[in-house]
């Protein structure tokens, strides 16, 4: 099964993936294959026990939505999804799960989605 790997540790939130994925379905206004959610910014409230991490935390999230197939037909002939091909800041990786699974490191904050076919 292929799926996409997410990175939130580096995901910058310039929405190219968004627009990319919107772009390449031809989807309306409001209409999403990938949508990018914003967490934060909030603050530690004690911030002593992070000394060498940041005070604030601002995620921005990519989720897969219904109208997602994972560019079945750009995947068909060799590319990678639009999203992971236009992601800016490389968070986004195109693979067979068992594969991307491995690339994930326990430390860090990731997500591993596929779009259920």
């Amino acid at each position: 099964m292929k799926g996409l790997l997410v990175n939130y540790e580096i995901c910058t939130g310039c929405h190219s993936c968004e627009v990319a994925c919107k772009k390449h379905l031809d989807l309306k206004e409001g209409e999403f294959g990938i949508k990018l959610c914003e967490l934060g910014p909030y603050e530690y409230e004690d911030a002593e026990p992070y000394v060498g991490k940041e005070r604030w935390d601002w995620a921005w999230i990519p989720v897969l939505t219904k109208k997602c197939d994972m560019c079945e037909d750009r995947v068909a002939v060799g590319k990678m999804p639009s999203c992971v091909q236009h992601c800016q800041a490389w968070c986004l990786s195109y693979g067979e799960v068992e594969d991307l699974a491995k690339e994930i490191d326990p430390d860090g904050r990731y997500s591993l989605m596929t779009n259920g076919n």
